[in-house]
């Protein structure tokens, strides 16, 4: 079964989380999809849609993405290689948000 795209709502809903934990407030920006004339802002709902857009065209791809596993290994083996985490040189430091 293959899986189902999330909405326009839900992806709204990541981005502004996404956003908001780096303290972008999309609320800053004016309203609607036509830009600011005095700012040159552009409007919330064209970056919205804008930011949806990558979202949709990203994911996909770096979902796909597989580390490719050397010659004649096991393709379940290899699958598990795949999803190992990135070697750091400071480990310690990620514990905060890895081991949660």
């Amino acid at each position: 079964m293959a899986p189902v795209p999330p909405t326009d709502a839900e992806l709204d809903t990541f981005i502004r989380a996404r956003l908001a934990s780096l303290g972008i407030d999309l609320d800053q920006l004016p309203p609607g999809t036509t830009a600011d004339p005095v700012t040159g802002s552009p409007g919330r709902d064209s970056v919205l849609a804008s930011l949806r857009s990558f979202v949709r065209s990203t994911v996909t791809a770096l979902a796909a993405y597989q580390m490719p596993a050397p010659a004649g290994t096991d393709p379940a083996v290899a699958m598990a290689l795949s999803q190992q985490p990135a070697p750091m040189l400071y480990p310690s430091i990620s514990t905060e948000w890895r081991d949660r």
